[in-house]
């Protein structure tokens, strides 16, 4: 149950077309739907202000389409699937309208919405290598209706690259760091802005990167203040945050 249902609902207690025990009872009914292999969280929006989104590893093209189709049946119109294999997506399109982001793994039922956030969201690279976890992080906040401005490949080993984009850090609302290697970025961006920076630690790298770890520490240990970090390859989770931040009223 979205948003404006309850509000319907609520509407129609307020005019007297139902009465406060069947506005209760409907509101009551429907806190989730257990199709057997998932059990929807259709209050979710109501707690949290954004939907159940699908997470698409792991389950098969029929489970993912029962899940969205249940999700439209109870309202929701626009349904994000994150790490969706690309021979899954192919599946689910001959069932429902999927819109495939081939780079961010990213599956989309419905409208993108119109940005609704308070300022925008930049989401900035160590390497072309990383454009996968960012696009995973943009399409995400941009799905949750924010304007997005892709920073790619300014990594800390040629430094002019960010300093030169100086404008465009320093104006926007939330920054998205992502790197590999020693993941330095979050920390250089952390020392520019005056915004929340969301440090997001790659696999990319050699050996001694073990698969993220390395960048991982770098930017839990930042001495920059202000930086946050997420799980390693977490594109979603950092677009996801950034646009609470987005949407957060002074």
């Amino acid at each position: 149950m979205n948003k404006q249902k309850t509000l319907e609902i609520l509407e129609n207690v307020k005019s007297g077309k139902i009465t406060p025990e069947d506005a209760l009872l409907k509101i009551r009914s429907q806190p989730f739907e257990d199709l057997g292999y998932a059990k929807l969280d259709h209050h979710r929006e109501l707690r949290q202000g954004i939907p159940e989104i699908i997470y698409g590893a792991g389950k098969t093209h029929e489970q993912i389409s029962g899940i969205a189709k249940a999700m439209k049946d109870n309202g929701q119109n626009l349904i994000i699937i994150t790490r969706l294999p690309q021979e899954t997506a192919n599946m689910i399109k001959n069932n429902l309208p999927l819109q495939y982001h081939e780079t961010a793994r990213i599956g989309i039922i419905g409208e993108m919405p119109k940005p609704d956030g308070i300022g925008k969201i930049v989401v900035a690279t160590g390497g072309t290598s990383d454009i996968g976890v960012a696009e995973e992080a943009a399409i995400t906040a941009q799905a949750l209706g924010n304007d997005v401005t892709r920073l790619y490949d300014v990594g800390v080993a040629g430094l002019h690259r960010i300093l030169s984009n100086l404008d465009v850090i320093m104006e926007a609302r939330v920054v998205i760091a992502i790197a590999g290697m020693e993941g330095a970025l979050a920390s250089v961006i952390g020392g520019l802005v005056d915004c929340p920076v969301i440090g997001v630690p790659t696999s990319v790298g050699y050996g001694a990167s073990f698969n993220g770890l390395s960048a991982l520490l770098t930017m839990l240990n930042s001495c920059a203040s202000g930086v946050s970090v997420v799980n390693i390859d977490n594109g979603f989770g950092a677009g996801y945050l950034a646009s609470m931040i987005n949407h957060q009223k002074n």
